[in-house]
């Protein structure tokens, strides 16, 4: 057993903040990787139905995904808190009520969506020319639900712990599985999206399974026996406190932008493609914020964990700055050249979907490029427990600007696909003011976030 220390608490802020973000960054780049390049076999070696189907249900499968990732934020924030306290033996509380969650929770979304496949496919006004497609997509990927909820679990340990380094190793190794299962069930043996989305399956398990042995390999910074390995009441529901309201953020999020997939499905397939790829590649420039606001969540909880809440703010401060910087850049290329980055993922032949491609992309890289800011205000928020009014912020984003926006922009007599694109962005100018105004609030009355953690008995 090793050591219970941080390097969160000591040193140079930007340096350290520097060697967990940047591992976090990749690791989450080579995990989008896995839809990305179910999108890039079919645009080479399927059909145009094919591209509709992974688009669609790739999206779908986000909500998904942004669901566990939410929850799973309230373990790393509960189990950073006790590691910044150093209380080994709650930290190891966490990590055992957690398995017991995370596997329930694992085993109800399998059926859900395996279940619930073609009403998915229909809410989200799948093309009829891909409808099917479209449900085996889903319904494959959601029998992989449980590794989906496994890995973001194992993750979620290691960035309450300090390391993000650990879950690139083995996502790499995934992605290099993906890719080559991707190529082989879609070119040499054509299955199109269902293909795909084996590979993408194929590839999360062994994510889980290589990160298990990692985990046996290296052991835990606190000892951890079968006394721990059980639902603790009180550590669960604080995971579930901290955890739901994100979770909640991150679903309506997702499913925003399924609807705004909706509205553009209706335009027909070509729309659908278009903006499917662009999504695909504004998923890209997401992960720079997304990175930020995680790896300022875990290291904002062990600073105040341990009292040291000024350090916790500056970390918010400086990542704010480097998100922002990395953003200006991914959205520079993405607004000028986006014709060319959807090449990528798309035969050249296909000019109408290059272009709607390029048309979408260039609003969701503003509404990226403004995020960069706003989730980092997020991260800090998450990790000083002020989950509630991220759940607010985001709810009144989605709800009273985006999606009204973007029915508003669907329902001209001739939609332009860069305004549908463009809610997303007024979203995030909103969410944005909202954070500032709440920090300032918060600073002004005096009240700087502090931490109550539930004591386990």
């Amino acid at each position: 057993m090793k050591q219970m220390h941080s390097n969160f608490l000591n040193g140079a802020i930007m340096p350290t903040l520097l060697r967990f973000s940047v591992p976090m960054l990749l690791a989450l780049i080579l995990q989008a990787l896995y839809g990305a390049v179910d999108l890039w076999a079919v645009g080479k070696f399927g059909t145009t139905a094919d591209i509709s189907a992974v688009a669609t249900g790739s999206q779908t499968m986000q909500i998904l995904t942004g669901l566990i990732t939410g929850l799973s934020t309230g373990a790393t924030v509960l189990l950073g808190i006790y590691i910044g306290r150093k209380k080994p033996d709650d930290a190891a509380k966490v990590v055992g009520s957690s398995i017991f969650v995370f596997t329930i929770l694992g085993v109800i979304l399998t059926i859900a969506t395996v279940l619930a496949a073609p009403w998915l496919a229909r809410v989200t006004n799948a093309p009829d020319e891909a409808f099917a497609k479209t449900v085996s997509y889903i319904r494959i990927c959601g029998a992989g639900s449980l590794f989906i909820v496994a890995y973001n679990l194992i993750s979620a340990i290691f960035r309450g712990l300090g390391d993000s380094k650990s879950p690139l190793y083995f996502v790499i190794i995934a992605c290099v599985i993906n890719i080559i299962g991707d190529i082989i069930l879609t070119k040499y043996i054509p299955m199109g999206a269902a293909g795909t989305a084996i590979a993408t399956v194929m590839a999360q398990a062994v994510s889980v399974i290589l990160s298990i042995i990692l985990i046996r390999m290296k052991g835990l910074p606190f000892a951890f026996t079968k006394a721990h390995l059980h639902p603790h009441r009180k550590i669960s529901d604080s995971i579930l406190m901290l955890g739901t309201p994100i979770a909640l953020q991150s679903m309506c999020n997702e499913i925003s932008y399924l609807v705004i997939l909706g509205f553009v499905n209706a335009l027909g397939e070509v729309a659908s493609a278009g903006v499917g790829i662009a999504e695909k590649l504004a998923m890209f420039i997401l992960l720079i914020p997304t990175a930020y606001m995680q790896s300022i969540a875990a290291f904002v909880a062990q600073n105040c964990g341990a009292g040291l809440t000024e350090r916790a703010k500056k970390s918010m401060w400086l990542g704010m700055m480097l998100s922002t910087f990395l953003g200006s850049i991914f959205a520079y290329f993405s607004i000028f050249h986006g014709t060319r980055l959807s090449m990528l993922f798309i035969r050249t032949d296909e000019t109408a979907v290059l272009q709607a491609a390029a048309e979408f992309l260039k609003a969701t890289s503003i509404e990226c490029f403004i995020l960069s800011a706003a989730y980092c205000l997020v991260g800090y928020f998450n990790g000083t427990k002020h989950t509630n009014f991220v759940m607010l912020q985001s709810m009144l984003s989605i709800f009273v600007v985006k999606l009204p926006y973007a029915w508003f922009a669907s329902s001209h007599a001739t939609p332009s696909i860069f305004q549908i694109g463009m809610a997303g962005a007024f979203a995030a100018a909103f969410e944005l003011l909202a954070c500032l105004w709440y920090y300032n609030r918060l600073k002004k009355d005096d009240e700087a976030p502090t931490l109550q953690c539930i004591t386990p008995s």
